[in-house]
């Protein structure tokens, strides 16, 4: 699956809400989420963009799988589906 190109900030920040991340606090255009969901805090900053960049949700995507000890790919087509 490719990454999508018109995935925004905010969507992405509600759909990672199915792995337990919720937003805890917005500075300016950021977003910054955090999950428990393996015992041990993970903390992310999504940018509020419209588009997100290529480049920054492929960021975003391998650090969540990196932390629910998950392929990349498998993540990506569970979360965007």
């Amino acid at each position: 699956m490719k990454i999508p190109r018109d995935l925004g900030g905010e969507d992405l920040a509600k759909r990672l809400g199915r792995y337990g991340y919720e937003v805890r606090r917005q500075t300016g255009s950021h977003l910054r989420l955090i999950s428990s969901a393996k015992g041990v805090e993970h903390h992310l900053t999504i940018p509020r963009h419209q588009p997100l960049r290529i480049g920054t949700l492929s960021a975003i995507l391998g650090d969540v799988a990196h932390y629910l000890e998950r392929d990349k790919q498998d993540l990506m087509e569970d979360l965007l589906r």
